[in-house]
């Protein structure tokens, strides 16, 4: 079983919210339109900035970031999963799915709907 597998039989709730982190507003901002476009996300928030600091290649790194966070079920995950990994211009980009465990139930049926395609 893998870790999505895994996430998708244990939670109560058929939600998740997905993180990612990337260099401009623009690219952020690009990225959380295609994804709700392509209806694998009911929302897409972006943040920042933010200052990451972070390991990368041996040495201890800090950069200026945009976070991005979807609004999701978990069912969609996989697709946004691979979205993300299409689109993102890091070579190790940030993807985290945390489920939801909680929320309006008006919110969680309107986050279903829209990304029922």
């Amino acid at each position: 079983m893998d870790a999505f597998e895994e996430l998708a039989s244990r939670t109560s709730q058929p939600f998740c919210q997905v993180t990612t982190a990337l260099a401009n507003a623009e690219a952020a901002q690009r990225v959380a339109t295609s994804a709700v476009s392509a209806r694998l996300a009911a929302c897409a928030q972006v943040s920042g900035p933010v200052t990451s600091t972070y390991w990368w290649r041996g040495a201890v790194e800090s950069a200026t970031e945009w976070i991005v966070t979807f609004k999701t079920t978990v069912e969609r995950y996989p697709a946004l999963e691979k979205h993300l990994r299409d689109e993102h211009p890091y070579d190790v980009p940030e993807i985290l799915c945390l489920p939801i465990v909680a929320g309006s139930p008006a919110y969680l049926d309107w986050v279903a709907t829209e990304t029922r395609g």
